[in-house]
């Protein structure tokens, strides 16, 4: 049985579809077959880091009005065997609406293990359309206050939305920058404010955010690769502990 997760921040400059795309290639590592749906129309980006940018004719809204069969706006990852993308439209003016979006993705997820969306950042109707179809999702925030109060905000939304099944992505974590920080006592605090139950921590890694925008992702291995392996395996519904060791804490 397929399951539809909805990739979501509250703000923008979370990493959202780093990690996106980070899960993904983990998840076809475990020997799943995973479709990548970008919902950020206007703002697309995940086809520069599957190295597929050069590739697109068609996009969600081509499949949704009729201008391709689904299955030609479908593209495989330049790196990664069972890795696939839908992109986005280029233009804001071609975001699909929310029934028509789980309409789509209804008709396509049986074909794979995973089907990961990528929503726009906020709570707006790209949200909506990116949520609709979704059975559980990740909510992907920075330690910081803005961050925490756009996660909080996007919870909100899932339960107007009866989306209950929600999990937290701490990322981008640097010990050294959050004790500097002086916000919040512990990362328990952190969660606490944010409402929801934690499944993942990523550490700060430049490497990872070099690796997706030179379009890399799968190819090379960053050192955090082990971070988005165990959130993979928790999905999985494996028991893995945070890795505390990558993370600096003791």
């Amino acid at each position: 049985m397929s399951r539809v997760i909805v990739l979501a921040s509250g703000k923008g400059g979370t990493g959202k579809s780093t990690v996106t795309v980070g899960l993904a290639v983990q998840l076809v590592k475990l020997n799943k077959r995973v479709l990548l749906v970008d919902c950020d129309s206007g703002m697309r980006g995940l086809d520069l880091m599957l190295g597929v940018e050069n590739e697109l004719v068609y996009d969600v809204s081509d499949a949704v009005e009729g201008g391709c069969d689904t299955e030609a706006a479908i593209y495989s990852a330049q790196n990664m065997y069972g890795l696939y993308l839908m992109p986005a439209p280029l233009s804001a003016e071609d975001e699909v609406s929310p029934s028509v979006m789980k309409e789509l993705i209804d008709s396509v997820k049986s074909n794979y293990d995973y089907v990961l969306i990528d929503s726009p950042a906020g709570t707006g109707s790209g949200f909506d359309a990116a949520a609709a179809a979704a059975d559980m999702a990740l909510i992907v925030v920075n330690p910081e206050p803005t961050s925490v109060r756009g996660a909080v905000n996007i919870r909100m939304k899932l339960s107007k939305l009866k989306k209950d099944d929600a999990r937290l992505v701490i990322n981008r974590f640097s010990l050294k920058r959050f004790r500097s920080l002086g916000v919040y006592k512990d990362l328990d605090h952190v969660i606490d404010a944010c409402q929801t139950q934690l499944i993942a921590v990523v550490p700060e890694d430049m490497q990872i955010a070099s690796v997706a925008q030179r379009g890399e992702a799968g190819k090379a291995q960053p050192k955090s690769a082990v971070t988005f392996k165990n959130l993979a395996l928790r999905l999985e519904g494996e028991n893995v502990p945070v890795a505390k060791k990558i993370l600096g804490i003791k």
